[in-house]
């Protein structure tokens, strides 16, 4: 039998900080490169709000509560965490860089790539902002435009267009304070709307052209890809909370039953609702129960998802690529389980769209939970994490490290002591009879 222990990675756990839940996913990847999910943990969030943390305390015991979960799943303890920042803090923009490089004989390595990247994160940035990523679009040596890896080439001149995406420094210094309050260290942080993108779409799709939009509690975060290259992120700050605030005031009922009501009768388009059940919803303390038919119901969720797909529909067009996205749209995050949702869009925006899962990249006898479209940042997270363990991007801490190096430092102390007790002893012994 195989030695399959050789052939498996090094495990890693990320972290998907929601407006509507916190969730964990811890794992590894097998032989075959495909991601093997040992243990994750799904906790409601409550100090979360449009994928921002406004409630230190409350995100901190959410996250330690997943964590744990996962931890105790995968049966083992993490120090470091890989974790998504989103909101509607996230910009982006496009900049171009130039390198003139001393020798147009020798090749064009990593090394110059990486000068122009750092050369980017120099930016002057409105108050408060700070890079979080640096994409490469497409390179030009020596005006030979097009060139997607330059590496190996020859030039004197070589730029490059950029994609920069930029967020506030008071969210992510909160998720760190959240994170290491749980005691576990931030490995690295991306953007929740690439990691999903890593975990639902393919790579023909990037290539053809296609819209990522992921509908989640507070936002919805929108990425762009064409020639297999990121061209657009922006963030809507509307959500599925937006949905359940309409049923609620719309049918006057309480804000859990407005969920409920979303989730399990809800329809994202009004048409398709045929037989016009009768919803009925209990009322408060002896009231009369309250009747709500299923077409108003899904009249009120359609509008709302209107609203929202024509921000989209506004973004993509602002990225310039709206007439070359032959891969149409993919749906994903939690909005993307409202019944029809995939129709509406069609009708609405013109454009192919399918519901984005989670399952391409994971190994077989996966979770069941995992094949739904609530999971795929945290898949995405957990694959980024992973690519940056293996590209040694990542430095993993001793346990208890900070003891250990109290304990070196005390030998040390010990010894020198020692050492010159018997040096003295030695020479007090050698000249027994010697005067002063």
């Amino acid at each position: 039998m195989m030695d399959m222990s050789n052939n498996k990675s090094e495990l890693a756990i990320a972290l998907d900080i929601g407006t509507t839940k916190i969730c964990a996913i811890a794992g590894r990847r097998d032989r075959h490169g495909k991601l093997e999910v040992l243990g994750f943990g799904r906790v409601d969030s409550e100090g979360v709000l449009r994928g921002v943390v406004s409630n230190i305390e409350k995100t901190v015991k959410a996250i330690s509560e997943a964590v744990s979960s996962a931890q105790r799943a995968a049966g083992t303890e993490f120090k470091v965490v890989h974790v998504g920042i989103a909101g509607q803090h996230i910009k982006s923009l496009q900049h171009r860089g130039i390198l003139t490089r001393d020798n147009d004989h020798t090749e064009i390595s990593q090394r110059d790539i990486d000068r122009l990247v750092s050369d980017m994160y120099k930016l002057v940035l409105p108050p408060g902002d700070k890079i979080l990523h640096v994409i490469p679009q497409e390179y030009t040596v020596d005006n030979e435009q097009g060139i997607t890896d330059p590496i190996g080439m020859s030039g004197i001149r070589l730029e490059a267009n950029f994609h920069i995406i930029t967020g506030q420094i008071s969210a992510s210094n909160n998720i760190y304070r959240c994170v290491e309050r749980t005691g576990l260290k931030v490995a690295n942080m991306t953007l929740e709307p690439i990691a999903s993108a890593a975990a639902v779409l393919s790579e023909e799709e990037k290539e053809a052209g296609v819209a990522l939009v992921d509908i989640g509690g507070g936002t919805t975060d929108i990425t762009v890809f064409k020639d297999g290259i990121i061209r657009h992120t922006a963030v809507v700050p509307f959500g599925g909370n937006v949905i359940t605030k309409d049923i609620k005031e719309g049918c006057t009922v309480m804000g859990q039953q407005a969920e409920k009501l979303k989730i399990k009768f809800g329809s994202a388009l009004a048409e398709e609702v045929y037989d016009n059940r009768i919803i009925s919803i209990p009322g408060l303390r002896g009231r009369d129960h309250k009747e709500v038919s299923e077409k108003n119901l899904a009249r009120i969720i359609q509008a709302r998802v209107e609203e929202i797909l024509d921000y989209v529909l506004w973004e993509i067009r602002r990225s310039g690529f709206d007439r070359k996205l032959i891969a149409g749209i993919v749906l994903t995050g939690g909005g993307a389980l409202l019944n029809h949702i995939d129709k509406l869009t069609e009708y609405h925006t013109g454009m192919s769209t399918r519901i984005g899962v989670p399952v391409e990249h994971l190994a077989h006898g996966y979770h069941e939970q995992l094949s739904s479209p609530i999971y795929a940042t945290g898949v995405g997270l957990l694959m980024k994490g992973l690519d940056d363990l293996e590209a040694g991007r990542v430095a993993i801490p001793e346990p208890v490290q900070e003891e250990e190096e109290g304990e070196f430092e005390e030998d040390l102390a010990g010894k020198w002591y020692e050492q010159l007790f018997r040096k003295t002893k030695e020479w007090f012994e050698a000249e027994p009879d010697s005067e002063f």
